[in-house]
């Protein structure tokens, strides 16, 4: 029996036909960091390279079983949980990983671009109560925690980035990772914070889009950093710049947006065959 040398990575979210966003985006940025994946699928999506138009959530117990076949089986590295599909899910998930308290856990559960479901909130609240305690690094974008903190707080005009960034790392989650905070035209800034407060602030010149899975990709590279071994606040920088250069080199697949390519590195200069 040969020895496994690649780090095994489970993640958990949606189906993309377009491999933008979801599993294979996951699959695709964790090989890409010497990975292997292995997935539960929570959802299927509907959707192009413009839009997702519809998502149809897996059945709660159809997705715990996938997990725990593969968890029973292998020895996995670390966690990725995307979106969860439905209330049902996030607990069945929630419940799974914390059998595993040990590994670390990525939680990254916005489809920013689904419609707005009729649970909105509960499903937020689920994911808040249920897997952000559980969460060794959770990323939002702004625009996403200022709609997770609505679940808690009232709306606020003033700038509660820190504030609500706290609050979650007050609940158990141990980083929380806020992108597209501040900044202008011309660049974007990530924050990450911990239990001492804001612990480093990075800035990106801004790229021309729109991106279809640019937090699929940062978030996933993350989880494959944490497999290798690699220190949180390390692999949180160095995610970012492979993020930034999977940008720097998206593809336009059909009419819509940009996808990601993970695999810019393989290509040689002034290769334009793609």
């Amino acid at each position: 029996m040969q020895n496994q040398t690649s780090p095994l990575i489970l993640t958990f979210g949606a189906t993309d036909p377009v491999g933008a966003t979801g599993i294979q985006a996951d699959l695709a940025s964790f090989a890409a960091m010497g990975c292997h994946g292995l997935s539960s699928i929570t959802a299927l999506l509907i959707a192009d390279s413009a839009r997702v138009e519809d998502m149809q959530p897996v059945d709660a117990d159809w997705v715990a079983d996938q997990a725990r076949v593969v968890l029973e089986d292998m020895a996995v590295a670390a966690i990725k949980i995307g979106a969860v599909g439905s209330i049902e899910s996030a607990a069945a998930i929630a419940e799974i990983v914390s059998d595993y308290p040990d590994l670390p856990l990525v939680l990254d559960p916005f489809v920013s671009a689904l419609p707005e479901r009729e649970d909105g909130d509960d499903m937020l609240g689920a994911i808040r109560e249920l897997l952000v305690p559980q969460t060794t690094l959770l990323l939002l974008s702004a625009v996403e925690l200022t709609r997770l903190a609505e679940t808690w707080r009232e709306p606020s005009d003033d700038d509660m980035t820190a504030v609500d960034a706290m609050h979650l790392v007050d609940t158990g989650c141990e980083y929380v990772l806020i992108t597209g905070t501040g900044g202008d035209a011309q660049e974007i800034c990530n924050m990450l914070f911990d239990g001492t407060g804001l612990l480093r602030e990075d800035r990106w010149p801004r790229l021309a889009g729109p991106f279809s899975g640019a937090g699929s990709t940062l978030s996933a590279t993350i989880a494959a950093m944490l497999a290798n071994g690699m220190e949180v606040p390390e692999a949180v920088i160095e995610a970012q710049e492979f993020t930034h250069a999977a940008l720097s080199a998206a593809q336009r697949l059909g009419m819509g947006k940009l996808t990601p390519d993970r695999y810019f590195w393989v290509r040689e200069p002034g290769d334009e065959s793609d």
